[in-house]
């Protein structure tokens, strides 16, 4: 089937991240799995965000104002968060990003509305290693995610990745299915390993962790490699090497030319 294309963040390079137009775009241009982070507010409405506090670099209150940097998404409800345009802000660290004023962060019902009708996958984080103060207990994380994913139909295409492993092993126990990706940010670790403590069938290294020999053992050991976040061309061209199942990037668009250039889409 060739390498899997993941758009992280939706495709963060050329749309604010973690947003319907991310996905929407995403989605239109071919994308394989839309990647994504999820975060809990006050009333318990599971939100995408990589942070669990709003961002005050790609986000802004009402007018325009700045948002306060300690604000976490925890301490708001869904209502009051959607007060915060987190779209029309360009990424400074992305040029080519098309900024979309008005864009709020979406609750997670909204994106799986939009994906539930195409064949794309769901890579779904939890965020909650760095702040757990800020999350629900493991189980409930998992839990509140497999009602959302079953109520969609989605639950056999969605893929569920954490730095935190707890919240793989408490999805494990839920649904014995389902696709659980080991996040790792370290590289100390044997990625047969990591993926066996926590449970799961996917390692997904940072891509410089990534060497042929990690791969072949993981193959050799069932699990599939899905690196991130790999933007550009030399390393994908590595990773492709290395024999990696998927590439996660921020410019999935880009990804997906370079493999059609190289007969492998």
């Amino acid at each position: 089937m060739g390498i899997q294309v993941h758009g992280h963040r939706g495709c963060r390079a050329v749309r604010p991240e973690n947003t319907l137009p991310a996905f929407e775009h995403a989605i239109r241009v071919g994308v394989d799995a839309l990647e994504m982070d999820l975060c809990v507010t006050a009333d318990d409405v599971l939100v995408v965000s990589h942070d669990p506090f709003i961002n005050p670099v790609i986000c802004r209150g009402t007018g325009g104002s700045e948002v306060k940097p300690d604000l976490a998404l925890r301490s708001v409800t869904f209502a009051e968060l959607s007060r915060f345009d987190c779209g029309a802000v360009r990424n400074s660290a992305f040029p080519h990003q098309i900024p979309v004023p008005g864009t709020r962060i979406p609750a997670f019902e909204d994106v799986l509305r939009l994906a539930a009708p195409s064949k794309v996958w769901l890579n779904v984080e939890t965020k909650m290693r760095e702040h757990p103060d800020l999350a629900p207990p493991p189980e409930e994380f998992a839990a509140m995610i497999l009602q959302a994913v079953r109520k969609h139909g989605v639950e056999s295409r969605t893929i569920l990745q954490s730095f935190d492993y707890r919240s793989l092993v408490a999805m494990k126990k839920l649904a014995p299915k389902m696709h659980l990706s080991a996040l790792d940010d370290i590289g100390k670790e044997d990625f047969v390993a990591l993926a066996r403590r926590a449970g799961a069938g996917i390692i997904s290294p940072r891509f410089d962790f990534v060497t042929p020999q990690k791969v072949r053992a993981a193959h050799t050991a069932g699990l599939e490699v899905v690196p991130w976040t790999a933007n550009q061309p030399e390393d994908w061209r590595a990773l492709i090497e290395a024999g990696v199942d998927a590439i996660i990037t921020d410019d999935p668009e880009a990804l997906i030319a370079y493999l059609k250039q190289r007969g492998l889409r």
